[in-house]
């Protein structure tokens, strides 16, 4: 081909995902295979081309550049400008060059693809049993870059010299391996070792193979992942589950389980097709899945809950570890509870060292920490609850584009935070709670990590309206750049919007545990007329006080007494359980809540669940936010279609639920002998109906016909599936999330799309 014909040449720029995924030994392999003649590179943007032949083969090229790219690549941007001939032969990799100005995406890590786990269970491959094994397709990515472009000497991979077969195999265009800046083997990688306190482990020569010894003897066992360290018990063994359980101060949230394959996950939960497609994907988050009845877990490893968090092994050490001790075996967060996870060697030795009786580790350090990502499926579509490793930080689309680069600082617990530039949105891997020091100096870091490396430095930063958000602070103490604020419940209305890419308007309905509100009280049950720009409130679930102010959070029967009160008054039964089980402190509860000393009002959705699930005795204190409402959830017969009815009132400019009403059908039923299970189902299906027919006359008034749910109580399945079914029925077009999470990881990115929207247009309006 090319030989004797008149020759163009084209200069093509590659935005997206480019960069460490494969695409420039792909483009080479495409011009060598059609032989044309240029180059191609790295540099801040993306991926630079050069690329000269016969007109045909050139456009054949560009084709194939989109439709044959690597698995990993992502291309969102493609533009090809015609320049004049160069009659040159060959074609080359041009050294990487950084820019003025950064648009190039990261890739998040992803999980050891099929070929590096043939080599690395393979006794004949030189990668036998090599524990970080990697290619182009695989390996660590986010977590182990400092800068860009992402080459080998801005990555923690730094400091490992390739040896010769490597380095053959790095230069080599047509090796899958080909510039995958994490290459090693044995002789030039990173060495993986067992400590115990800090020394070698007497364990014998293979790390691996003591490390499942520390397991099978029902020790703890901390482990180096990708984005931090991990503690690991026997998930059959009870008494070494509720070792990790005292040491890690972690009383009651459920564990992680990692299990060896499939097989295993079916034996211990039900899957469905998406499921498993999420199980075995690239991303390998950890999925919250329905539990067979009898599953083999220990008691202490997800006490009382009827669904288990499964993942499969995602590192070459996870699959060593799994095939070398065969179960399933715990895996959670190398931290005490409410800490971020510990990745920093000598800090994790500290940390850990009284919690773990042994350190599988190895001296490649994790530049980023990052939490294992959690995701479950609802109505058949993924619905993200911590959207972290595997995922960020790739970017999210954002529309309308941010005329300037954007900061979100985000909210106070599950923090994230958002830099957005033109039609993308880079959201962070979870944080954590920024109530804890640690975490809000990973979150500053972050913020500046990340600008830094996408070349974004914020002129135009969004935050939460309640003044005490440490986020909040952060951005209100930035110097030189504007500020927008936006109402938390506006910014969850917003995250599903964009997360959709529509900007609205839309029926919002909010449903969370607390966001600060505009008229001074505590806002989350709330129906919002809400675009991009603004919002206007339309509807809430009736107020009551929140006895305690924060303190009810951590002792639900507090809002079983505030809500019974509203709803009975002095006529309120006195025999009632929840009420007896606290005796005179009820009544001075009550007193504080009627005199609203340190009880603020608040519609909570997550308070109420909290309610009613201290009216059930399923619990009356919580050891983490929102445990009570998912009792509750648990607890209900999803079978049951039987629902409790509640009136609809029109005060002023409000539609509002009145709770009392289901609040007296839970006592009223409960009194009569109905069993929890039917009550809890009961409720859930009539709040689900109460708010759908609350959207129908808010549309009478608006003539809007989509609703948008958000918020962290659409994390409870069975209300999803009721609310999103009664408003299909009704006609309208039902918007939940698909890439950020409802709760209040999602909130930067609502409050990104907000920012980017009202400069675009030039309208500030904040809602009402």
């Amino acid at each position: 081909m090319g030989t004797g014909r008149a020759r163009v040449r084209v200069r093509i720029r590659v935005e997206g995902i480019v960069q460490g995924v494969g695409f420039r030994p792909h483009v080479h392999s495409l011009a060598r295979r059609l032989e044309l003649s240029g180059w191609v590179g790295n540099d801040g943007h993306g991926v630079f081309i050069e690329a000269e032949g016969v007109p045909g083969d050139v456009a054949r090229f560009q084709e194939d550049l989109r439709g044959q790219a690597p698995p990993l690549a992502v291309i969102h941007r493609m533009t090809a400008t015609a320049i004049p001939a160069r009659g040159e032969r060959g074609f080359r990799i041009a050294a990487s060059r950084d820019g003025d100005q950064r648009v190039t995406l990261i890739s998040p890590d992803i999980a050891t693809c099929d070929d590096c786990l043939g080599e690395l269970f393979d006794p004949a491959d030189r990668r036998y049993r090599h524990p970080f094994v990697n290619c182009t397709n695989c390996g660590p990515r986010f977590t182990i870059i400092r800068d860009l472009p992402y080459d080998r000497p801005a990555t923690t991979m730094a400091g490992f010299a390739m040896c010769g077969e490597c380095e053959r195999e790095y230069l080599d265009p047509s090796d899958r391996r080909f510039h995958a800046q994490p290459i090693c083997c044995p002789a030039c990688g990173p060495v993986l070792r067992l400590l115990d306190g800090g020394a070698p482990h007497g364990g014998g020569d293979d790390p691996i193979v003591a490390a499942a010894e520390v397991l099978r003897a029902g020790g703890v066992l901390a482990v180096k992942g990708l984005g931090g360290y991990h503690l690991a018990v026997d998930a059959a063994d009870e008494e070494a589950a509720r070792t990790l359980r005292a040491r890690k101060r972690r009383e009651d949230r459920p564990f992680a389980i990692m299990v060896p394959d499939l097989r295993a996950a079916h034996a211990l939960c039900e899957l469905d097709d998406e499921s498993e497609r999420l199980l075995t994907g690239p991303r390998r988050p950890i999925v919250l899945l329905p539990r067979r009845s009898g599953a083999a877990p220990a008691g202490a490893v997800a006490p009382g809950d009827r669904t288990l968090g499964l993942m499969l092994p995602y590192t070459p050490v996870h699959h060593l570890l799994a095939a070398e001790f065969t179960r399933p075996y715990v895996l959670t967060s190398g931290n005490l509870s409410d800490e971020p996870i510990a990745h920093r060697d000598g800090d994790a030795l500290v940390r850990l060292a009284g919690i773990a009786d042994a350190f599988l580790t190895h001296d490649r350090p994790i530049h980023i920490r990052a939490d294992d990502s959690v995701v479950l499926v609802a109505r058949g579509r993924v619905l993200p609850l911590r959207r972290s490793r595997g995922y960020a930080p790739e970017p999210l689309r954002l529309s309308p584009p941010a005329r300037r680069p954007v900061l979100a600082c985000g909210a106070e617990l599950k923090s994230t935070f958002c830099l957005a530039r033109r039609g993308y949105a880079f959201v962070s891997q979870h944080m954590g709670d920024l109530e804890n020091y640690e975490t809000l100096r990973s979150f500053t870091e972050g913020i500046e990590h990340l600008g830094r490396l996408l070349g974004i430095t914020p002129g135009l930063v969004a935050h939460d309206l309640h003044p005490e958000y440490l986020s909040t602070k952060y951005a209100l103490d930035l110097e030189s750049v504007d500020l927008t604020g936006v109402q938390h419940h506006h910014a969850h209305i917003a995250s599903c919007l964009a997360d959709n890419a529509e900007s609205g308007p839309v029926i919002g309905v909010a449903f969370d545990g607390l966001g600060y509100g505009t008229d001074g009280t505590i806002w989350g049950g709330e129906l919002l007329v809400a675009d991009l720009v603004g919002f206007t409130r339309a509807g809430r679930l009736a107020p009551v006080p929140m006895p305690g102010g924060t303190a009810a959070i951590r002792q639900p029967w507090r809002m079983a007494a505030a809500h019974l009160d509203a709803a009975y008054g002095a006529a309120l039964p006195e025999d009632l359980p929840v009420r007896t089980r606290h005796g005179t402190r009820w009544d001075e509860v009550l007193a504080v809540a009627r005199a609203g000393t340190n009880s603020p009002l608040t519609s909570s959705a997550g308070r109420l669940f909290d309610a009613v699930a201290a009216i059930l005795g399923l619990r009356d204190t919580a050891g983490y936010e929102g445990q009570a409402a998912i009792a509750l959830e648990q607890r209900a017969d999803p079978a049951e279609g039987g629902a409790y009815p509640a009136r609809i009132l029109d005060e002023g400019s409000l539609v509002t639920i009145q709770v009392a009403d289901l609040v007296r059908a839970v006592v009223e039923e409960t009194r009569a002998g109905v069993v929890p299970a039917l009550v809890s189902a009961r409720f859930h299906n009539g709040l689900a109906a109460v708010t759908a027919a609350a959207c129908a006359r808010i549309r009478e008034s608006t003539g809007i016909g989509t609703v948008a749910l958000s918020g962290g109580v659409f994390q409870n399945r069975l209300l999803l599936d009721r609310l999103a079914g009664a408003l299909g029925l009704g006609g309208f077009r039902v918007l939940t999330h698909r890439a950020v999470p409802p709760n209040d990881g999602g909130i930067s990115f609502g409050q990104a799309a907000v920012a980017a929207a009202r400069d675009v247009l030039g309208h500030p309006r904040p809602g009402s």
